[in-house]
């Protein structure tokens, strides 16, 4: 396959509450859309880089200049292609696994657009239907968490993911348990505490959850083991699982007996398959993180998502979870399930109203 050029949109999409973690508060989404256009098909990705470098490195201007510099030209210059040499051609250059990975993602999907063959398909998705959880911010109060919840679980979703961090933990936790009882119930600290907090941390045992996600820092991959000796709750890593590898060494050292699998932050869905793969041989369970996807992100997430190792509910939330309008045809839980595309590719497209609407700026990359 043979690419005609990328085109780049940063787009700005509001959201339709502030959405809080121990890394800021953000109102506004900002990403980077990416199209690959080929003489047979065009493809869609999304780069989930931030705004700024708080979750990981990666942000939005520098995801854009490593785009524009490197990557796309070294893609340019790699003649006949297809989603799987990706990236064997971006390996060279280290990191930014997130624009890696939208790079990935676009020329995937226009190759299997081209094909026929849908995502889901390719990936080895053994399930038409994904079950949904959804991720809760960091409130104000613990009554306004409850309405929250609240809310939530009438929409139908069957996992509640918690965010916390020092000063917003052990009474969060204990309000929303005791008033929903025996809800599916996990927890969420990206990386806010440290190997000294560990009492704390065993405090949450006492209320059943389903897991606590990435408590220490995203290095600190010996101190989750060590966690893991004196907390009864498992243990899922997040950011500091970035590779297949990176997941076969956690493992083996007993730092989580859950993974977080975000193709963005991995480099791409092809590694992100290949981490369920090793996690599956392991027997540990994954499930598919959020990062605020639009609809684009979202269906991709959801064909992964349908993999046979994704055995507990992700951040696969609906697309009124964020957006009052999404830049696809909206994604909406029905019985606390959302469907897989089945169409090409990813199975949807940008609408283009929609997209020129929260787009603030455009490059086009001929090759």
């Amino acid at each position: 396959m043979n690419l005609t050029g990328i085109e780049l949109r940063v787009i700005e999409m509001p959201l339709v509450a502030p959405f809080r973690t121990s890394f800021g508060v953000e109102t506004v989404r900002e990403a980077i859309i990416v199209r690959a256009v080929t003489p047979d098909a065009e493809g869609w990705g999304e780069c989930v880089s931030m705004h700024a470098p708080l979750y990981s490195s990666e942000y939005v201007e520098s995801s854009m200049d490593v785009l524009r510099r490197h990557l796309i030209p070294a893609l340019a210059g790699a003649g006949s292609l297809d989603g799987s040499k990706v990236a064997t051609v971006l390996e060279p250059f280290k990191g930014h696994r997130m624009s890696k990975a939208a790079l990935e993602m676009a020329v995937l999907d226009a190759e299997l657009r081209a094909a026929g063959i849908p995502l889901s398909r390719e990936l080895g998705a053994v399930r038409a239907e994904v079950d949904c959880g959804v991720s809760v911010g960091i409130m104000d109060s613990i009554p306004e968490l409850l309405d929250a919840v609240d809310g939530y679980l009438a929409e139908g979703y069957q996992r509640i993911k918690l965010k916390i961090e020092p000063g917003w933990d052990i009474e969060p936790v204990r309000a929303v348990r005791e008033r929903f009882g025996d809800i599916l119930l996990q927890v969420d600290a990206n990386t806010a505490y440290r190997r000294g907090d560990a009492r704390l941390l065993a405090g949450l045992d006492d209320f059943d959850l389903l897991l606590i996600e990435q408590p220490l820092d995203e290095e600190d991959v010996l101190g989750h083991a060590q966690l893991a000796e004196v907390v009864k709750t498992p243990i899922c890593l997040d950011e500091s699982i970035v590779s297949a590898r990176a997941a076969a060494d956690a493992i083996a050292l007993g730092a989580c007996s859950i993974v977080n699998i975000k193709p963005g932050r991995v480099g791409g869905y092809l590694e992100a398959r290949r981490i369920h793969d090793v996690c599956r041989a392991n027997d540990i369970p994954v499930w598919c993180g959020g990062m605020l996807e639009t609809g684009i992100g979202r269906a991709a997430n959801l064909a992964l998502a349908a993999l046979p190792g994704f055995t507990l509910p992700g951040d696969t939330s609906g697309s009124n979870r964020y957006y009052a309008q999404d830049i696809t045809d909206p994604f909406t839980v029905e019985n606390g399930v959302l469907p897989v595309p089945t169409g090409p590719g990813i199975g949807v497209t940008p609408h283009t109203d929609a997209l020129d609407a929260v787009t603030t700026r455009t490059e086009w990359i001929t090759f």
